[in-house]
């Protein structure tokens, strides 16, 4: 056809990078998911299986070992605490960086260098993290507690991320929406609350999930201020320390399982709302 392309044109041909960039990207994905698959797999052994192939049968045998009574590590109560923190840390971000966003959208003196020390802690090690606020509560005669010193320590992880996500929210704001509210005669706080913060919600929820999942898997800053009180990551690292079986692929399983069930929740709350968004927003 006329001014059609046609196939096998050289020059509709796609570089020789492309192919290259989509192999190293295939292997990168192969790299990250391989073990994850591999450890879903290996948890669905039959009761006389190991931790390696080939699988000796499948059954959800080592699922049930998780709540079986007596087992080193009690991963349901873990699993509890590890939640309510998560819960704490998400809640606690999200205050923080969407203050921090509304306050840093006007430049005052001494905004940059706050801002780079409230996110000076992201290029910290976390053990050292986790260990000077140890010592702090140690200096204070303070007993370390899981919803204290652990969490301080998890907020210096999940609050820079969270502040970097929440920034990248307010600069895509279009202050016209405010300055309409203001016309038709709306305060300060009828702005923000009728106005901005509907907007803003999806970014919200967003910064809000990324917090809970970083709460939920983090190790390394809780490690030395959790207390008496082990989350699910200690306590699954303590369990890989005294003995090996299908049952930490269960576990794995089951985590990932949760973590992945936030996420696509919280997807979907954010499509509903731009759906109901759009939706008043199409003319009758």
């Amino acid at each position: 056809m006329a001014g059609g392309s046609r196939a096998g044109d050289p020059r509709e041909r796609r570089p020789w990078p492309f192919y290259a960039l989509a192999t190293l990207m295939t292997v990168f994905l192969v790299f990250l998911y391989g073990p994850m698959v591999v450890i879903y797999l290996l948890s669905f052994q039959g009761p006389d299986g190991g931790v390696t192939f080939p699988m000796v049968g499948t059954s959800t045998y080592w699922f049930a070992e998780i709540l079986k009574p007596g087992q080193m590590a009690n991963i349901p109560v873990a699993f509890g605490r590890s939640i309510a923190l998560a819960s704490i840390v998400s809640l606690v971000t999200v205050l923080v960086t969407v203050s921090a966003g509304l306050g840093f959208r006007r430049r005052f003196p001494g905004s940059g260098a706050l801002f780079y020390l409230a996110v000076a802690s992201l290029v910290m090690p976390s053990l050292l993290v986790g260990f000077g606020i140890g010592l702090g509560f140690k200096l204070f005669d303070w007993t370390p507690d899981l919803f204290t010193s652990a969490l301080a320590a998890q907020l210096t992880w999940t609050l820079p991320f969270g502040l970097f996500a929440m920034f990248a929210v307010f600069n895509r704001f279009n202050r016209a929406y405010e300055e309409a509210a203001t016309d038709l005669g709306a305060s300060a706080w009828q702005r923000l609350r009728w106005v901005t913060l509907p907007i803003l919600m999806p970014g919200i929820i967003g910064v809000g999930m990324g917090a809970f999942t970083l709460s939920y898997d983090e190790y390394a800053r809780t490690t030395l201020v959790a207390g008496n009180r082990n989350t699910l990551p200690l306590e699954i690292y303590a369990l890989i320390s005294s003995s090996t079986s299908p049952t930490l692929f269960a576990i794995g399983t089951l985590t990932t399982a949760v973590s992945f069930l936030v996420i696509c929740t919280t997807l979907a709350v954010i499509l509903r709302m731009q759906r109901r968004r759009a939706a008043r927003a199409r003319p009758a």
